[in-house]
């Protein structure tokens, strides 16, 4: 059964970058998308930023267009989501997420099948 570790969170100010990971172990680890959701306090899981697995096809939410950048380690099943410029409406627990499955969208939280157990980030203005 597939696994994923995020690691990376942390307290940072206003401005400030952070590189969160996510390691898949586990059997074979082939999915068709992988993505970052995050939920703050009393709200929502939202999308933050996926790609598709074999293309490389990205999305991001409006939100983290042109400061958040995600990528993929095809060799190493490893995730990364490069923060730049934060804010404090970033602050949530990030989750990373995988569809190992089908999906034909890539965007919302029920399209991903397998999800680690989130990690923090704070901002701080």
């Amino acid at each position: 059964q597939v696994q994923l570790a995020e690691s990376g969170g942390g307290l940072v100010q206003t401005g400030d970058s952070l590189r969160l990971s996510c390691a898949a172990s586990g059997r074979t680890f082939s999915p068709q998308a992988m993505g970052w959701f995050r939920q703050a306090p009393g709200k929502e899981r939202e999308f933050v930023a996926s790609i598709r697995w074999k293309s490389g096809l990205v999305y991001y939410s409006n939100a983290v267009r042109g400061r958040f950048t995600i990528s993929r380690d095809n060799t190493e099943n490893t995730l990364l989501l490069q923060m730049n410029s934060l804010l404090p409406l970033d602050t949530a627990v990030y989750y990373c997420a995988a569809v190992l499955g089908t999906s034909a969208t890539v965007t919302f939280p029920d399209d991903f099948d397998t999800w680690g157990q989130g990690t923090e980030v704070t901002v701080s203005s």
